[in-house]
């Protein structure tokens, strides 16, 4: 069976990696996994919870691209993003105030 997945190095505080060995352990499982669950629900978190609003605004402050968008909150969020920020940026330059 092939893996899909790649190493990484994260620089950590001691004590927060005690308390995910132990978590993981009391869990069942490896801190591994217990990391990669972590990230599942943060970035999920990015499509549907309030981080929402600051991936909508790196997008319209032009700090991530569309596909980078896209791939944060899927297909038909980025759609109406990518919408309203076209209707922000007519807007600015028609003159109109920004509401």
């Amino acid at each position: 069976m092939q893996s899909d997945s790649e190493g990484l190095e994260v620089d950590a505080p001691d004590r927060l990696l005690e308390r995910a060995d132990v978590l993981a352990t009391a869990l069942g499982t490896s801190r591994s996994e217990l990391l990669v669950a972590a990230l599942r629900d943060y970035l999920e978190n990015a499509r549907e919870g309030p981080l929402e609003g600051e991936v909508a605004a790196a997008y319209y402050d032009d700090e991530i691209a569309y596909e980078e968008l896209t791939a944060l909150v899927g297909k038909r969020r980025a759609a109406d993003f990518r919408l309203l920020k076209r209707q922000l940026e007519e807007a600015s330059v028609d003159g109109s105030p920004e509401q």
